[in-house]
């Protein structure tokens, strides 16, 4: 066997075992997540369901909201996160369709957050059933964010979204807390980076931006 032949079959061995890596590569990416399982990403290792029993026991948040008529945020659509409260999986979209949303963006760590969680509730309370206040959760920590809530007393429905999803589609600005303000028919109102103090300056600022034309 001459030399050129020995190097044309090792070149050929060479690039059928790249085609073969690269076919097995592109398999395993294509493979879709298996229904009903959370992203790997949004949540810690560590906050498996039997880990995070004890701070959702703790917290003793209410259920996501059912979806909602119509199709919901168009910027949202596909977007599907865990609920703290419970692990179920929420189409956000359909959760927030049909109705005006306070959608509080925060996470555990932030100081400004816990200082306006209290009065995001505080909100809910007063504004009854037509408008739905839902925090958001943006670290990869649940448990310790679980834990915050339920040193503050604060029960508001929360999605857990480490990788900013719905900031990032509805582009917030990246900062904390935030709040964005939905429409029942999912436009955008209002996006408002800032942090409140009470129920009243939440109030005000709903009505100011559910005002506004557009």
């Amino acid at each position: 066997m001459t030399t050129s032949i020995r190097w044309a079959i090792a070149l050929l061995t060479v690039t059928v075992a790249l085609i073969v890596a690269l076919a097995l590569q592109l398999t395993g990416d294509s493979t879709p997540p298996q229904s009903g399982s959370a992203p790997a990403r949004d949540q810690r290792a560590a906050d498996t369901p039997q880990d995070l029993a004890a701070p959702r026991a703790a917290a003793d948040l209410p259920p996501c909201p059912a979806p909602g008529p119509g199709p919901g945020p168009a910027a949202l659509q596909g977007i599907e996160l865990t609920c703290a409260g419970d692990g179920a999986i929420v189409d956000v979209a359909k959760a927030l369709a049909g109705r005006t949303v306070v959608l509080n963006l925060w996470a555990y760590w932030c100081g400004p957050c816990a200082d306006e969680l209290p009065a995001m509730q505080e909100y809910q309370r007063r504004a009854g059933a037509d408008t739905i206040v839902v925090t958001v959760h943006q670290d990869q920590n649940e448990a310790a964010g679980l834990y915050r809530l339920a040193d503050l007393g604060v029960r508001l429905p929360t999605i857990q979204d480490s990788r900013r999803l719905i900031a990032a589609a509805l582009k917030v600005p990246n900062v904390m807390p935030a709040t964005v303000i939905l429409r029942p028919d999912g436009s955008v109102a209002g996006i408002l980076p800032r942090s409140f103090a009470t129920a009243d300056e939440i109030a005000v600022a709903v009505q100011e931006k559910m005002g506004e034309p557009g």
